[in-house]
Parts: C-alpha cells; structure tokens; sequence
C-alpha cells in the first residue's frame, strides 16, 4: 500500500494539464486582452468547451501574484465564460459571464498540481446550471505523502459568475511513514449528484464518501498491509439563496 501510495504522487507530481490551453490560443488571447501586464501561468491555465453550449468555452487564467517569499505563491484566477463566433474566429470571442477573484490560490510546500473544469450536469434549477473547478494539490514529503482534489461550482448570472459552492473536499489521499514499510494511510473518494429535494428553488446536492485506512508494518522480511473495513457516509448540502452549505444532522455513515 505504502509503495502504491507513493508511486500514486509521483504520477500526480509528473503529470501536466495536457488539455490545459485550446488549441485555437482562446486562453492566451483572453489573457493578452484582459491581463496584458500580467504574467500568465501557462501550465495551469485552462480551456475547455462547455457541452451543451454551441460555441461557448470556459477559461481559467491563473495569474501569479509578486512574493518577497521565495517559498510561496499566490495566484488571482479570473474565471470565464467565453462564447466563440460562429465561424470559430477567436479574435472576435465575447465574455459572457466573468469572475475575478483575488488571492484565489495559494502554493507552498502543497503544489497546485492541476486546475480542471468539470462539465457534468450540474443542473440546478431551470435557469441555473453549473460548471466545476477541480483544483488538484500535491505535497511534496515523501514521508507524509499528502493529495486532495477540491470542487468549486459557478453559475452564471447574467455578465457575473456566482461562486456557489466553495472548494468542497472530493478526494484525500494522506500518510504518514518511515519510508521503508511502517506507516498508516487514509484515502476518502467522494461523488457528487444532484438530489430530489430542494431548498430556495435549487436542488440540494448529495455528497457520497467512502473511507478507507491501511496500516503496513514490517514482519520478518515482509512488509504486511492491513486494510481496515471502508466506512460509507452521506451528506446533504442545501441553497441557502447564496451558497451551497452542509445541512445540521445531514450527514450519517455506515
């Protein structure tokens, strides 16, 4: 387990956002045009369609804000809604819903390995669909290995994007060991689905996590995992008119 764990950050640490900028250049031309004297963190940056919609794309600019510390960076991301011409020139490209949000990403010893857009069908009301930003950090300890994947759903309103739900937890993968074989491990995977319930004229949101927790030790020449029973849980996010928030006594587990 310990190894599998380990190997699992290191993929994640050699990994790059290959689907991070449209090949057409609609994140760079957005940049130049909104942020021409900010420097663009091209590795991070996202461009993706959003199905559903005839020529409109999402676009996530990570701009690194200056740091007088050398081990710290801090990002603005601007968030946008992008709808191509119908001929495809991105030259004559509009924003259509926009975000900008400051100080919206910290990096230090947890990197922010990905930034990805999630496009599944978060329909929330009938004039209210949403899309997600999947932020994926990795630490960098090799003894106490550390990665999570978050999830942030925006809809649009109007020439604005309202930040519904903020940054909730989707998957954790953490550790601690000695580097040779003894430690103790957790990994949490979660789903998200839309509920039948409602709350304000939304529908509330069902978070599914499954628990598990492993524990290697040295026996003679062998390293043994025990891998403990998963633990199952539930819980309930409602509309409060502005943002998702986890109802009280809306979560149980098995």
């Amino acid at each position: 387990m310990a190894r599998r764990l380990i190997l699992a950050c290191l993929l994640a640490l050699l990994s790059t956002a290959g689907h991070a900028a449209c090949d057409t250049g609609l994140a760079e031309r957005m940049h130049a045009k909104l942020h021409p004297k900010r420097a663009l963190d091209h590795e991070r940056a996202v461009c993706q369609p959003w199905r559903g919609f005839a020529g409109r794309f999402i676009v996530v600019l990570p701009l690194p804000r200056p740091s007088s510390d050398p081990g710290v960076t801090q990002f603005d991301l601007d968030v946008l809604v992008v709808q191509q011409a119908d001929n495809g020139n991105t030259e004559r490209a509009t924003v259509v819903s926009r975000l900008f949000e400051a100080s919206a990403m910290r990096e230090d010893a947890i990197r922010i390995n990905e930034i990805k857009v999630d496009t599944a069908r978060y329909i929330l009301a009938a004039d209210a669909r949403a899309f997600g930003l999947r932020i994926v950090r990795q630490g960098s300890s090799r003894v106490n290995p550390y990665s999570n994947e978050t999830l942030t759903l925006y809809v649009p309103q109007g020439p604005k994007l309202a930040r519904v739900l903020d940054e909730l937890e989707m998957t954790l993968e953490r550790g601690e060991w000695d580097a040779n074989c003894a430690g103790n491990f957790e990994t949490v995977r979660g789903s998200l689905s839309i509920a039948r319930s409602a709350s304000h004229g939304w529908a509330d949101l069902l978070l599914r996590q499954t628990r598990t927790e492993t524990r290697s030790s040295s026996q003679g020449d062998e390293c043994v995992t025990h891998e403990r029973p998963a633990k199952f849980s539930s819980q309930t996010l409602r509309y409060n008119g502005t943002v998702y928030r986890a109802a009280k006594g809306g979560s149980a587990s098995d």
